[in-house]
C-alpha cells in the first residue's frame, strides 16, 4: 500500500510548496534527533524527511496524486508478482518521463532547533543572561560550504548529465515500462563534486558545539521559548541556517509558587497572634523584603493580597500580586503557665464550641464548604 505523505506532515493534497516546509519544520522541531533521541522519535524522523522529499519533488508528487508511491521501484514491496511497483507504472503511463523536472539544488537552507535551559524563580523575576551549548550543524571550516576540498565549482554529472534523474526500463505485468529516480551517483543534483571535501565529505556542513547566550527577558514563564533567528542548523551544502528555539523552563522556589503573574506562599501564624495581630517579613525574589501585616482576628485559610509584589508582566511595566495563605496554628502541648491563661481566657469569654449555620459555612472554602458544593452538583 503507497504511504500517505501528505497525512505523515498533516497537510492536504493541495499544500504549497511553503506549507509543506512549514509543516516539515514544525515536526522537525518535535523528532529531530538533537531535541528526542528516542528510537521511535528517529523513526518519525526519517518518515518526515521522506514525505518532504517526496512532495518537494514534481515528479515524484504527480505519482502520490494518482495513488502510487515513488520510493518503491524495482523489489516486490513496489508491486504484484515482484516487478516494477505500481508508482512506476503510473509514471510511465501518465507522463511521468522526469524531462520536466529540474535537478534538486545543492544548497538548502537548514532545519531549526531546539534547546532546553533552566534557570530559578529569582533570575525568571529579574532576567538573566545565559550561557547555553548548543550541537548542531555549522558551516564547514575547510571548505566553507562548497563540499569541495580546493573550493572548486561541482561538475555537469556524466550519468545523468545534469537532469539530477537516469531512466530505466523494468517488466511489470503490462510489459516493459520506461520509470524515472534520482540519478544514483548525483543524487539528484545533476552535478558533483570533483574533491569532496576530507572534513565534510562534501556536505558543506559539520557537526559542531557552539556557545551562545541568551537574553532571558523579566517575567518569562516556564515552557516558554525564546527565537535566535539564523542559530540553528546550517543546511546541506552551507544553506541558510534554521532558528534556534530555547525553551526555558523554570525551578521550584523553597517559598514561593507562581500562577501566572502572581506569587503564593503560606504563613503560618501561632494561634494567639492571629487573634492579636502581627507581622511577617518575607524575602522579596530579586532583593529586598515585603512585610505582610496580619490583622487582628484574622482565620484559618485567610489570604492578604499584596497588591503589585508579584512577578513582573512580560514585556509590560505592570506586576502581579504577592498572595499570603495564611495557617493558623493551634499549639499541642502547653506548660502549665500557657494552659492557666488559655482557661482564663477561655472562662472570661462568652462564646464557647458551637455548630455553625448554613449561612456562616457560606463564607469560607473549608472542608464543609467543598463538600456543600460536591453536594448541590
Amino acid at each position: 500500500m503507497a504511504r500517505d505523505y501528505y497525512g505523515i506532515l498533516g497537510v492536504d493534497r493541495e499544500a504549497t510548496e511553503q506549507e509543506i516546509k512549514r509543516a516539515y519544520r514544525k515536526l522537525a522541531r518535535k523528532y529531530h534527533p538533537d531535541v528526542n533521541p528516542s528510537e521511535e522519535a528517529a523513526e518519525k524522523f526519517r518518515e518526515i524527511s521522506l514525505a518532504q522529499e517526496v512532495l518537494l519533488d514534481p515528479s515524484k508528487r504527480r505519482i502520490v496524486d494518482r495513488g502510487g508511491d515513488p520510493m518503491e521501484q524495482g523489489g516486490a514491496a513496489g508491486g504484484a508478482g515482484g516487478f516494477g511497483g505500481f508508482g512506476d507504472i503510473f509514471e510511465a503511463f501518465f507522463g511521468g518521463s522526469g524531462q520536466g523536472r529540474e535537478p534538486r539544488s545543492r544548497v538548502q537552507p537548514g532545519n531549526d532547533a531546539l534547546l532546553r535551559t533552566a534557570i530559578s524563580l529569582d533570575e525568571a523575576f529579574t532576567g538573566v543572561k545565559k550561557d547555553v551549548t548548543v550541537d548542531t550543524a555549522v558551516v564547514c571550516d575547510v571548505c566553507s560550504g562548497t563540499g569541495s576540498e580546493s573550493k572548486s565549482k561541482p561538475v555537469t554529472c556524466d550519468n545523468c548529465h545534469g537532469t539530477g534523474t537516469v531512466e530505466e526500463i523494468q517488466q511489470s505485468f503490462l510489459g516493459n515500462i520506461m520509470t524515472t529516480r534520482d540519478c544514483p551517483k548525483c543524487h539528484g543534483f545533476g552535478e558533483l563534486i570533483p574533491d569532496p571535501c576530507r572534513k565534510c565529505a562534501g556536505d558543506g556542513r559539520v557537526r559542531a558545539r557552539r556557545d551562545l547566550t541568551v537574553n532571558i527577558p523579566a517575567g518569562i514563564a516556564d515552557g516558554m521559548r525564546i527565537r535566535m533567528a539564523g542559530q540553528g542548523e546550517v543546511g546541506h551544502g552551507g544553506g541558510p541556517a534554521g532558528d534556534l528555539y530555547v525553551e526555558v523552563h523554570t525551578t521550584a522556589h523553597p517559598v514561593f509558587a507562581r500562577e501566572g503573574d502572581n506569587l503564593h506562599l503560606r504563613v503560618t501564624v501561632p494561634m494567639y497572634e492571629a487573634a492579636l495581630g502581627t507581622s511577617v517579613t518575607v524575602d522579596s525574589l530579586g532583593g529586598g523584603e515585603a512585610v505582610i501585616d496580619v490583622p487582628a482576628g484574622t482565620q484559618p485559610n485567610e489570604r492578604i493580597v499584596l497588591a503589585g509584589a508579584g512577578m513582573p508582566r512580560l514585556r509590560s511595566q505592570e506586576t502581579g500580586d504577592m498572595i499570603a495563605h495564611i495557617d493558623v496554628v493551634v499549639p499541642t502541648e502547653l506548660n502549665d503557665e500557657e494552659r492557666a491563661a488559655l482557661e482564663g481566657l477561655r472562662d472570661g469569654h462568652p462564646h464557647t464550641a458551637s455548630v455553625a449555620s448554613e449561612g456562616e459555612h457560606n463564607r469560607d472554602d473549608s472542608f464543609f464548604g467543598r463538600m456543600r458544593g460536591r453536594f448541590r452538583r
